[in-house]
């Protein structure tokens, strides 16, 4: 039999949700099986974003859920989450109620359709509503403490697209002509919806995608010409690649290192496009013995990513405390090794998309009372405009900042000088 239309994007949102809240998948992870059998792009989409906006406001959907069943439904009963998906639809996406039902009850065909009918009829009858702000989850919530709340109203909505120029001197224009804004001098703020690949002066390489937030530890290395020669910057764990592109754009000499061949073909992609130059090195950064030594290491460490929550809402509900401490051990083994090869005078920027104390405050802490370096602290001036620096001259970001503007990652920045 034939599935209705519009069925088969509920059912790919469906095997998302459980992905990340069963499995502890993120969506990507989980979009090739998810999404097996939905052809057309725009089914794709509504899938991903169907999912997208359930895990953006799952606690909220679920007080909604508890607000109408006289015994609450556990967590992963399949009645509630097929309530989060037809909620999430109904409020966020605003897909008529009538639609909702068609194309989400026969999730539950041989199961109790009558009563997830009965308690999504009666919440559109109450005409509830979303907060004002997605409501953390309990456990973030003791993890972040006050952060939490000033992050919330970040998360709102998906975010638009920055993008980092080749030439800083074409910000205020390629902004106006692209029609966004640009928040610093080498960025682009424009809204979601166009295609990368159609945008002006992708073609010709003006331009990469790259969180605003993101572009701030390449930038804080400064310029890489030195006395007749390029300076030389080593970017570790590199792909898919915004900051070497950063650093190469800037005059650096850059060797990008990563474990990974096939993010580092996304790397390699970019730089051809763009026509910037750096070595492209696949190894592991634990056991890689460089042949050079560098002016300048850049450290952007795996970490839990939980700072990249406004556009993958998935990390609010799989990360805890075993996958935070495994990336706390990981991010150390790497400094180890970067601060092992900076010669005496060199830069060390250490850089995670985290919001976690253990990942960001903790980890510079660790590296001060551990290692022979002096700090450096962050200005202001060297910031994009809305951006203070900490009082220890630290970056700390996070989606509520520069609201008003559409937010930023998540990201921990520190820098120090080896003695």
């Amino acid at each position: 039999m034939q599935d209705a239309p519009g069925f088969p994007a509920r059912r790919a949102a469906l095997k998302l949700l459980d992905a990340v809240l069963r499995r502890g998948e993120t969506i990507e992870q989980s979009e090739k099986s998810a999404l097996q059998g939905v052809d057309a792009n725009a089914d794709r989409a509504l899938a991903r974003a169907i999912a997208g906006e359930t895990l953006r406001w799952l606690t909220d959907l679920d007080l909604l859920i508890d607000s109408a069943t006289k015994k609450r439904l556990p967590d992963d009963a399949k009645p509630r989450t097929a309530l989060r998906l037809m909620l999430a639809q109904a409020l966020r996406l605003d897909t008529p109620p009538h639609a909702v039902i068609a194309t989400c009850l026969p999730l539950l065909s041989g199961g109790p359709r009558r009563l997830a009918h009965g308690v999504f009829s009666t919440l559109m009858k109450r005409e509830v509503t979303l907060p004002d702000a997605p409501t953390m989850p309990d456990a973030v919530l003791v993890r972040w403490g006050a952060m939490a709340t000033a992050v919330a109203p970040g998360l709102i909505d998906p975010p638009e697209v920055d993008l980092a120029l080749k030439d800083p001197a074409e910000s205020d224009e390629r902004a106006v002509a692209m029609g966004g804004v640009s928040l610093a001098s080498g960025h682009v703020r424009l809204p979601r919806g166009t295609p990368i690949e159609k945008m002006p002066g992708y073609v010709e390489g003006a331009w990469w995608v790259q969180d605003l937030a993101a572009q701030i530890p390449a930038r804080l290395l400064g310029a890489g010409e030195g006395a007749g020669a390029s300076r030389r910057a080593l970017d570790l764990c590199a792909a898919p690649g915004g900051k070497t592109l950063g650093l190469a754009a800037a005059g650096w000499n850059v060797t990008a290192l990563d474990i990974s061949g096939k993010r580092l073909e996304m790397l390699r992609d970019n730089l051809k496009r763009t026509a910037l130059e750096a070595e492209v090195v696949k190894a592991n950064a634990l056991t890689y013995h460089p042949a050079k030594q560098f002016d300048a290491i850049l450290l952007d460490a795996p970490c839990t990513a939980t700072g990249t929550c406004r556009r993958h809402p998935d990390v609010l509900h799989r990360i805890g405390p075993r996958q935070i401490g495994e990336m706390t051990e990981i991010q150390q083994s790497l400094i180890h090794q970067a601060v092992e090869w900076l010669p005496s005078g060199a830069m060390f920027v250490y850089a995670v998309c985290s919001l976690e104390t253990e990942e960001g405050d903790d980890q510079a802490r660790w590296i001060d009372e551990t290692f022979d370096l002096e700090p450096v602290p962050v200005t202001a001036e060297e910031l994009p405009a809305g951006i203070s620096p900490t009082r220890e001259g630290w970056v700390r970001t996070h989606p509520g900042m520069l609201k008003e503007q559409g937010g930023l990652d998540g990201f921990f920045i520190a820098r120090w000088r080896k003695a």
